[in-house]
């Protein structure tokens, strides 16, 4: 459903303001590019956050504590 929403705003900017969506147009690829290492960034982040979870709650998980 975003992506319908989004052409319907592009379609209202397309026909507003032209050069401006044709812009974004060429412009979206690189910000997506530009993007990608915070991205990985969140991954690396996220995934040492359940590191340090699953370390902190493993005395629990030894002693039988369901949860």
């Amino acid at each position: 459903m975003s992506f319908v929403l989004a052409v319907f705003a592009w379609c209202v900017l397309f026909v507003l303001a032209w050069p401006l969506a044709v812009l974004a147009i060429f412009l979206l690829p690189f910000l997506w590019l530009l993007s990608l290492p915070f991205r990985a960034l969140a991954v690396v982040v996220e995934a040492l956050f359940a590191f340090i979870k699953a370390v902190l709650f493993l005395p629990a998980r030894i002693l039988g504590h369901r949860g």
